[in-house]
């Protein structure tokens, strides 16, 4: 299944920054937000729908090392945040901060692009989903090198491998859209320097952090529409996309036509999708 749509109406990425607005010119949300996604709009369900999953939480665990101090840099509401280290998150939406659980550190209100820390002040620096959200990804991601002295860790996904997924069958403008705005995993390497690592995570079942892959066999959840707005690319698509994929995915789970095709994810362990792990140790 295809469907066309108009190009012009996918956001182009830069080449200079990965993401979908050009460098040094990320525009502030009436919350705080920056980058191209407006979460005072789409980021008050995010605790309901992105919850860390623990299989991912454990890859990250091992990234980080024996580092005790870190910076998580697009902290959100406290996604994959280490609760026995210490933990300095930071995160300009304000209405992210304010979903942030009452047992993690409040978060600072900065962006990437200008860290508020003194040279190499952590031992390690975080950022999970959220690097293709950015204004300005060389200058955040050297941000994040200039006050860490150990491993960089980013959790993002590799946009060759998105259309994985079978959501390009329904929605191509999702997957088109987030394409375009996600940094390959070999540009943020360059960016990072030093011994850097990319590793592939298989996305497991019944993943619990909500982004669009990890319904790979749960097809259902994607037609709860708070399913979909916890996912930013949804955002910048039209309503009519919304519709069609509501319209045709429920049609095609009612006669069987999803499970010919697909049933086969329903019990599979892990689905071997875009979700990558860089790691940049000096």
């Amino acid at each position: 299944m295809t469907h066309p749509w108009d190009p012009a109406s996918v956001p182009a990425p830069s080449t200079s920054t990965g993401s979908s607005i050009p460098a040094g010119t990320a525009a502030p949300r009436g919350d705080g937000s920056a980058g191209d996604a407006d979460y005072s709009a789409i980021g008050a369900g995010y605790r309901t729908y992105r919850r860390p999953d623990p299989r991912i939480a454990e890859a990250i665990e091992d990234a980080l090392g024996t580092a005790r101090t870190l910076v998580n840099v697009g902290a959100g509401a406290g996604s994959y945040e280490p609760t026995d280290r210490e933990v300095t998150p930071v995160e300009p939406s304000a209405t992210m901060r304010a979903q942030r659980p009452s047992d993690l550190a409040p978060a600072i209100e900065a962006g990437a692009e200008d860290l508020p820390f003194a040279d190499g002040a952590f031992d390690a620096a975080l950022a999970s989903f959220t690097v293709h959200q950015w204004g300005d990804l060389e200058k955040g991601l050297r941000e994040m090198r200039r006050v860490t002295a150990g491993p960089v860790v980013v959790l993002s996904c590799d946009p060759a491998a998105l259309d994985r997924f079978w959501l390009a069958e329904y929605a191509p403008e999702v997957i088109a859209t987030e394409a375009s705005r996600y940094p390959a995993p070999a540009r943020i390497a360059e960016i990072l320097g030093g011994d850097v690592e990319v590793r592939e995570l298989p996305i497991p079942r019944g993943c619990t952090d909500g982004f669009g892959e990890a319904y790979f066999g749960r097809p259902e959840a994607l037609l709860d529409a708070g399913a979909r707005t916890a996912n930013s690319a949804w955002s910048f698509v039209g309503p009519e996309v919304s519709e069609r994929f509501v319209r045709e995915l429920g049609a095609d789970l009612e006669s069987g036509a999803w499970d010919a095709r697909h049933g086969h994810l329903r019990e599979a362990e892990a689905f071997d999708g875009s979700l990558r792990l860089i790691i940049a140790r000096p």
